[in-house]
């Protein structure tokens, strides 16, 4: 092979590469500038299953309730906000972002589960990561025909990594007194029978386990 040949050859196995890289549908997330005392992984290690997949939802269940860090965030309003505002009701926490590909794929899903079941009881809160703030959260949902959810922001990522997320999308289960009970890394149909199940559980005071999931 020539030279020439050589460098082609080269350039386009990177570009391979890179192509892979962009196609995963699990984006990291600043790991690596945390402190190792805030990723701590839940007891119970499941799959997840890719956006649009008819594969059970899978969380990670904690064997007791997880104490979250308090963190700050603001609603489309520039309202500053924490989780302790949402305290009394279940609360899944989805921290995405619009350049998130298997964000995109999830979002209306969140947004018919925030419909059936959104109220005093319970609470989806979409909490978006996008430097570009309230405008790129606007325009995402009206491109992705979203209704019912409302807007949560964390453009500087503090929350996130208060929250010892890895990547987006990310979702934690929290209970109504505002521990962690459950988390989710990756996409899922959000408003299957599956997962409106195991919220009800959670909105009843029933304890969950890995043995819930997949009925």
């Amino acid at each position: 092979m020539t030279p020439g040949g050589k460098r082609r050859a080269v350039m386009a196995s990177a570009a391979a590469s890179l192509l892979v890289a962009g196609l995963l549908g699990y984006v990291i997330v600043q790991r690596a500038s945390w402190p190792t005392s805030q990723i701590a992984a839940p007891t119970l290690e499941v799959p997840s299953a890719p956006a649009g997949s008819s594969s059970p939802l899978k969380f990670s269940v904690y064997d007791e309730p997880r104490v979250l860090a308090e963190i700050h965030f603001s609603d489309e309003q520039g309202q500053d906000l924490t989780l302790a505002d949402f305290r009394g009701r279940v609360v899944l926490l989805n921290v995405w972002a619009t350049w998130c590909v298997p964000c995109r794929k999830e979002m209306p899903a969140l947004d018919r589960l925030q419909a059936k079941l959104g109220g005093d009881d319970f609470v989806v809160i979409p909490l978006s990561i996008d430097r570009k703030g309230v405008e790129a959260v606007k325009s995402f949902y009206r491109e992705v025909g979203v209704e019912k959810l409302a807007m949560y922001l964390d453009p500087s990522g503090k929350g996130s990594r208060g929250l010892a997320v890895p990547g987006v999308p990310t979702t934690l289960l929290i209970d109504r007194d505002g521990r962690e009970i459950a988390r989710k890394m990756g996409a899922a149909e959000w408003d299957g029978a599956e997962i409106v199940a195991l919220v009800e559980r959670v909105i009843q005071g029933r304890s969950i386990s890995e043995r819930d999931q997949g009925r």
